[in-house]
């Protein structure tokens, strides 16, 4: 007999959790705590319950009967409803380059899968700017060149958007990319400064961002367009390195997620498998650690670990692999290559990993990678 599915009601810190928890199950539902930090569940927040969906109702009927629970769920419910009236969009970053191109097609074709807009986004620096340059290392805003008035740059930008435009719409015209309804969106100021003000200001499902290869740029990532994104987007990240072969979300078989199997990490990777559902990817966990973290890692934890994967996500094909970081780091491109991975996955708020990602010899490993796209998870 097929089991019943799963739905989330609520999030809570873990004694809330608990308290919801028994308060349910004296009712007659089942209830399940979900993402708890498999190390100090005592002090975990964030954690999920969930029910059977054919229980919803009674359940959201006990909760608006509870004072505290009503204020701490259902005010939560409402926050959702406000930001499902934002028409959802993908957020796609353009500087006219043939990888910028690139990013586009990308953006397209998921945006069709999953039936949204997209928005491309230009920034453009006036004179105002010019002791800025230096962060456009990634040409997603245009230099103002001296000789030009305001009025040229200006009419430069446009004729620049305008051929990328006209290419989109050929292509759209010949079947090469899904019909999708865009529309343009040009901003004065720093690149970085204005995609993460967007960011904030209208919740893109995704920033889908092209980067140039280690040849094209003398920049380390550190202040750069692609690393300020990655590293403060309230939303998903998906950087294409310039080689990417893959165009299309549907052709990804393979995410490899980095990651310490702490609490934030397994709401990270809910929040993965939740927003790509409809998408059928094998997984491959890498857990990074030092020398020393290796010591209290063991085999008995990992056993745990896969018990707790496998329960919640019984239908995912996962791989595990316990790696010190400076092996991962310094054989990337092997690692890759020999498992065949398509895309690799880190959650935006691992700043000892960013750490070692943003020094300029791992950056070109990593963000720079000829082949391999990162999707960065909010």
């Amino acid at each position: 007999m097929e089991e019943e599915k799963l739905v989330t009601l609520a999030i809570l810190t873990y004694s809330k959790a608990q308290i919801l928890k028994n308060v349910l199950e004296n009712e007659g539902i089942e209830a399940y705590i979900h993402n708890v930090n498999l190390i100090q569940p005592v002090i975990s927040s964030g954690v999920r319950i969930r029910i059977k969906e054919s229980d919803l109702p009674r359940a959201l009927s006990i909760i608006e009967s509870s004072a505290w629970l009503a204020e701490d769920v259902v005010k939560e419910h409402v926050k959702e409803t406000d930001k499902e009236r934002k028409k959802p969009v993908i957020l796609v970053p353009v500087d006219f380059s043939a990888n910028s191109l690139k990013a586009c097609k990308f953006g397209l074709n998921f945006a069709a899968q999953i039936k949204v807009e997209v928005v491309l986004m230009h920034v453009y620096f006036s004179p105002v700017y010019m002791p800025s340059l230096q962060y456009a290392t990634e040409g997603y805003g245009m230099p103002y060149e001296a000789e030009l008035g305001i009025k040229s740059m200006l009419d430069n930008v446009h004729n620049r958007l305008k051929e990328l435009t006209d290419t989109i719409d050929k292509l759209m015209a010949d079947g090469e990319i899904p019909a999708v309804k865009y529309t343009c969106l040009l901003r004065e100021g720093i690149p970085e400064e204005e995609i993460l003000a967007y960011a904030r200001e209208e919740s893109p499902l995704m920033i889908v961002m092209g980067t140039r290869g280690e040849n094209m740029t003398e920049y380390g990532l550190m202040g750069s367009v692609t690393a300020e994104v990655i590293e403060r987007s309230p939303v998903f990240v998906y950087s294409i390195p310039e080689e990417a072969k893959l165009i299309n979300f549907k052709e990804i078989n393979k995410v490899a997620f980095i990651t310490n199997f702490d609490q934030r990490d397994l709401i990270a990777f809910d929040s993965l498998i939740t927003t790509f559902k409809d998408y059928n990817f094998e997984i491959y966990f890498i857990h990074l650690n030092s020398n020393e973290e290796r010591r209290t890692w063991n085999e008995i934890k990992l056993s745990g670990i896969k018990e707790y994967f496998h329960k919640q996500y019984p239908d995912l094909k996962i791989n595990y692999s316990l790696v010190t970081e400076d092996s991962f780091f310094n054989n990337l491109d092997d690692y890759v290559r020999e498992e065949n991975i398509d895309v690799l996955c880190v959650s935006n708020y691992k700043r000892n990993v960013f750490a070692r990602l943003f020094n300029p010899s791992i950056a070109k490993k990593m963000i720079f990678h000829s082949r391999t796209p990162i999707l960065i998870i909010k």
